[in-house]
């Protein structure tokens, strides 16, 4: 017998649950009866395409039996098992990216934390919470060898050799004081007709039935054993929507996610025709915890004809949709198909692209049907939509409608659509503001013109946005105009604007001159009413925010200097260009660039300098 530690992170996670999950403890039964069922979609997916398993010798099922006096629960299953390196591997380890993160991400709010949890995952570990001791009795098909992994949840588990005579997998829960009522067959029963009926495998129950033989003294009680298949055991996905109530889906849905909440939306569409299949999308309350990471878990399993055939494959549906969850079941892919072959299919290229579009089309509807599903919906996975528009083409126009952002014009989020609707009627082209905070672009200089003529900008506070927004150049017939960029503020000017640029256009050569390189030019501004200057990127750079970008993925080796924009009409501007001390000049040009960059969230060049200028300025103002 070899004892190992538990990692780190499934200490933690064993802890939490216990504790966060505690008020719903009787999910355990639901998430190993799912584990079990998906053992057994992997067996039968290799009885079906690999010779080594043709000529398996037990039935597809799974049983269920107590012993009520022993206060023990046993679930099994003949599906695909464990030897003693899949035991440690999967009961002893999370093997899941972003984990750390994601626990220092909870907060200690058993409530709140019940729901992160959900997007983890709670799996087998949930049984801790009825259990005081597992054991885990599992055998591979092939191997001679069975495995006995044991563990109170504590912070170690041990694995050693046992006697199996067929394959497959035994959990038996040795129920704690709050778990002994689930040895009872009215509340097994009743849970599996809950949480597990749709469960396509048999899953049968085991268990001893009194009933009364003979009348009068020769009454007799008489135990009989029986075992009774409990589950209606049809794929839920296959029945038709009008069967089906939000509670089946709903339950469907927590099994198959391992999610806690129920789903945020579900689209449920059956192919006939050419090509026939079904498809069972869901949409989860949260964002799932690793969706940023970029070895996610995809949420979409593949089955033919209700075979199972991968849950790990990302090609299903496209990456910026990787938020999905639920099922692809294909009547005409064959069941041999490999990773490989699948990602050039054209079946299931016509199943993905059809697929797509009906999840798109369902989100448009959504979000004119109800704004406030559609806002919870866009908090969550707004980003994601973003980058397909940025990598899928053929959808373009349908994503550039869902996608949401802020505005300086009202609260909450809006989109391109309702942005053209209040547009001022000689305005023509639509205005927005990329950078870091939301609260930080609201309050910048670049948009206080803007503001000023009645001209809505949108927030983009998004990394993503700096990319995808320019590479959409138009919505409709409107141009969309960066404030950023030195070209914007061509809209804002007239004739008095012009007038006032020529007058202190012998000031903007001598601040050129001062800073040299460090700008590309310094122009009159148009767009500044409070500020005195501000910088933007020329039209043909990138933006301060693309640049940093670039540099945090390692592509940012080249610096692009800013045009320096001076607002003529504010006090320090207009005075400044009656001063002739050239030291005084000299310290003002570098604080207005500077500032400007302070202003837009880029860092100082030279912090010790700039305190220096301050310092010197403040004394001579005193």
């Amino acid at each position: 017998m070899a004892t190992h530690q538990f990692q780190t992170e499934v200490s933690q996670l064993l802890h939490l649950i216990i504790h966060s999950l505690y008020s719903n403890k009787e999910i355990f039964l639901r998430e190993l009866i799912s584990n079990a069922s998906d053992a057994l979609d992997k067996l039968k997916y290799l009885s079906l395409t690999d010779d080594k398993y043709k000529n398996l010798d037990q039935e597809f099922r799974i049983d269920v039996k107590f012993d009520e006096d022993a206060h023990t629960l046993t679930i099994a299953d003949t599906g695909i098992g464990m030897n003693n390196k899949d035991l440690a591997q999967n009961l002893g380890t999370i093997a899941k990216s972003g984990t750390k993160s994601f626990l220092a991400g909870l907060s200690g709010d058993a409530k709140k934390d019940s729901n992160l949890i959900g997007q983890f995952g709670v799996g087998f570990y949930s049984a801790f919470m009825v259990a005081d001791k597992i054991e885990v009795l599992s055998k591979k098909p092939g191997e001679k060898k069975g495995w006995l992994w044991s563990s109170d949840g504590k912070g170690e588990f041990d694995i050693s050799e046992a006697d199996k005579e067929k394959y497959g997998t035994e959990v038996k829960l040795y129920l704690n004081d709050e778990g002994k009522e689930y040895a009872s067959r009215w509340q097994i029963e009743l849970l599996i007709k809950k949480y597990s009926d749709h469960i396509s495998f048999p899953i049968y129950l085991e268990y001893d039935s009194i009933k009364y033989e003979g009348e009068g003294d020769n009454r007799k009680e008489v135990k009989e054993h029986k075992i009774d298949k409990i589950n209606s055991g049809s794929a839920l996905w296959k029945r038709p929507k009008s069967e089906l109530t939000d509670k089946d889906y709903n339950e469907f849905y927590k099994t198959i996610s391992h999610d806690t909440e129920d789903p945020l939306y579900y689209i449920h569409t059956k192919a006939e025709g050419t090509l026939e299949y079904t498809t069972l999308f869901y949409i989860p309350q949260h964002a799932p915890f690793d969706m940023l990471h970029a070895d996610y878990k995809p949420g979409v399993k593949l089955y033919v004809s209700r075979v199972f055939i991968t849950d790990d494959d990302k090609e299903l549906m496209p990456d910026y949709l990787r938020f999905l969850r639920g099922i692809i079941d294909s009547e005409d892919l064959p069941l041999n198909v490999s990773r490989e072959i699948l990602q050039q299919n054209k079946i299931m290229s016509s199943i993905r692209s059809a697929s797509v579009k009906k999840v798109l089309s369902e989100l448009k509807a959504l979000s004119e049907s109800n704004k406030e599903k559609y806002t919870k919906f866009i908090e969550q996975y707004n980003k994601l939509l973003k980058e397909g528009l940025y990598s899928d083409w053929a959808n373009r126009e349908t994503l550039t409608d869902l996608i949401r952002f802020k505005s300086t014009a009202v609260d909450g989020y809006t989109s391109f659509k309702e942005y053209t609707e209040r547009m001022k009627p000689d305005q023509k082209s639509i205005y927005f503001i990329t950078g870091g905070k939301e609260s930080a672009l609201k309050n910048s200089p670049l948009i206080e013109a803007y503001k000023a003529k009645g001209f809505e900008v949108l927030i983009m506070d998004d990394n993503i946005d700096e990319i995808v927004i320019p590479s959409l150049g138009k919505y409709k017939d409107f141009e969309l105009k960066s404030v950023n960029r030195k070209g914007a503020a061509d809209d804002l000017k007239d004739k008095e604007a012009e007038k006032k640029a020529e007058e202190i256009k012998p000031l903007l050569e001598k601040i050129k001159k001062v800073l040299g390189d460090k700008v590309k030019s310094v122009i009159a501004s148009s767009r500044l009413s409070d500020s005195p200057s501000c910088i933007v990127a020329d039209e043909n750079d990138p933006t301060m925010q693309m640049q940093a970008l670039l540099k945090s993925i390692g592509q940012g080796e080249t610096e692009y200097a800013p045009v320096l924009e001076i607002n003529p009409s504010h006090p320090i501007v207009k005075k400044l260009a009656t001063i002739e001390d050239k030291d005084v000049i000299e310290d003002i040009s570098f604080v207005l660039l500077e500032q400007a960059r302070l202003a837009e969230g880029a860092p100082l060049a030279d912090t010790a300098g700039f305190i220096k200028r301050l310092n010197r300025l403040t004394e001579k103002a005193l």
